[in-house]
C-alpha cells in the first residue's frame, strides 16, 4: 500500500482536496472516486479510512501506526467495511447487509465508513439499495465509492456523492514506481509507453508470454536488417507459434510500432523518449545506417496494418504481407 507521502506524488490534487476537507471537518457523507486502473483510488481509500479513524493524526495525515490505523490496512477494524464483486457482480444482498450493520452503533467509535470496490458492478437491484441507503445516511456515517467506468453508474449515486476524479499516472511516475517494485529500468521503460496503469504494468512484467513477445520484435527487426530474405522464414518458425490471436497479434504490432518510432526519435535527436532503453545502442546504429524517411515509411506500414487487423484481417496473412512490405523498405 501507497504511503500518504507517494500519493501526494501520483494524485496532488486528489490528495490536497482531501487534505484540506480533513483539516477543515469538512468531509462529505459520500465519496466517489473515478479513475483508470492503477491510479491509486483504493490506495487513497485506505489512507483516507485510516485518517477518519487515526488515533495519533499528523494534520490531516494518519499515523500508520496506531491499532486503527494497523487494522485498517488489515482490513480487520469493526466499524470499516469493506465491499467488492462477488463473482462478476456486487449483489442487491451485500448491500443489504451493509444497511444492516450500519443500523447498528459503532463498535468502538461513533463512526461507521464503507468502501465499495468497483462500484458500477452493482446488480440493478443493488444500485437501487445502495441509492437508498446514500439518500438516507446515519450521522457518523461515510462512503467511499470506486469505479474506473463512472459512466456506468446511476445519475442519482453520482450526484449523491463528492467525485474526486484521478488522473491517469504520467510516464516518468509509472516508471519510477515500476523500479520501486523491483522492475528493470529498461522493462519499466518500455512498460511506461504500453499503459498509464499500474496494475497492468505489472501484471505484463510478470507475463513470460510478453517478455518473449519484446525478444521476438526485436528479433524480426534484426533480422529484417540483416537477412531480409529470412524474415518470412522467422515468421513461419518462431512468430505465429507465439502470436496465436487477434490480441496477441495487436501486442506484437504495438511493440513493433514503438521500435520504429525509437528509430525515428533517434535520427531526431530525441533519445530521451525512446521505449527500447535496453536496445538503445543496437538501435543509435541501425538508424544511422538508414533514412529518417525509410523509417517513417516503415513505421506508417505498421499502422496500416494495425488498422487492417481491426478490420478483422486474417491475422497470419496480415503479418506476411507487412514483412514484405518493411523488406521492400
Amino acid at each position: 500500500m501507497k504511503t500518504w507521502r507517494e500519493l501526494e506524488d501520483i494524485q496532488p490534487k486528489v490528495m490536497k482536496m482531501i487534505e484540506n476537507s480533513l483539516n477543515k471537518g469538512r468531509v462529505s457523507h459520500a465519496y466517489l472516486f473515478e479513475g483508470g486502473r492503477g491510479t491509486g483510488k483504493k490506495d487513497v481509500s485506505f489512507q483516507m479510512a485510516k485518517s477518519l479513524f487515526c488515533t495519533n493524526r499528523d494534520g490531516a495525515k494518519p499515523c500508520s501506526t496506531c491499532s486503527n490505523c494497523r487494522r485498517i490496512e488489515s482490513q480487520n477494524h469493526p466499524d470499516v467495511h469493506f465491499i467488492s464483486p462477488e463473482g462478476q457482480s456486487i449483489k442487491k444482498e451485500q448491500i443489504q447487509y451493509l444497511q444492516a450493520e450500519f443500523q447498528r452503533t459503532g463498535v468502538e467509535s461513533r463512526k461507521k465508513l464503507y468502501i465499495i470496490e468497483h462500484v458500477n458492478k452493482m446488480t440493478p437491484n443493488a444500485a437501487n439499495s445502495l441509492l437508498k441507503f446514500l439518500e438516507e445516511p446515519h450521522a457518523d456515517t461515510y462512503a467511499i465509492l470506486l469505479t474506473e467506468q463512472v459512466h456506468q453508474l446511476l445519475d442519482t449515486i453520482v450526484s449523491r456523492c463528492q467525485v474526486l476524479s484521478f488522473q491517469p499516472l504520467t510516464p516518468q511516475v509509472l516508471v519510477d514506481t515500476l523500479v520501486e517494485h523491483s522492475v528493470s529500468p529498461s522493462t519499466a521503460q518500455l512498460l511506461s509507453h504500453l499503459t498509464n496503469s499500474l496494475e497492468e504494468a505489472l501484471q505484463l512484467n510478470e507475463d513470460e508470454w510478453f517478455g518473449l513477445a519484446g525478444k521476438l520484435v526485436i528479433k524480426l527487426n534484426e533480422t529484417l536488417v540483416t537477412r531480409p530474405e529470412q524474415a518470412l522464414f522467422f515468421i513461419q518458425e518462431q512468430w505465429i507459434s507465439h502470436f496465436k490471436d487477434k490480441e496477441q497479434y495487436e501486442k506484437g504490432l504495438h511493440l513493433l510500432l514503438l521500435l520504429y518510432r525509437d528509430l525515428v526519435q533517434l535520427q531526431a535527436d530525441n533519445e530521451q523518449t525512446i521505449a527500447f532503453i535496453g536496445y538503445r545502442e543496437q538501435l543509435k546504429k541501425q538508424a544511422l545506417q538508414t533514412t529518417q524517411r525509410k523509417s517513417v515509411q516503415r513505421l506508417e506500414a505498421v499502422l496500416k496494418a494495425k488498422q487492417k487487423l481491426s478490420s478483422n484481417m486474417n491475422p497470419q496473412l496480415l503479418i506476411e504481407e507487412l514483412v514484405l512490405e518493411l523488406q521492400e523498405g
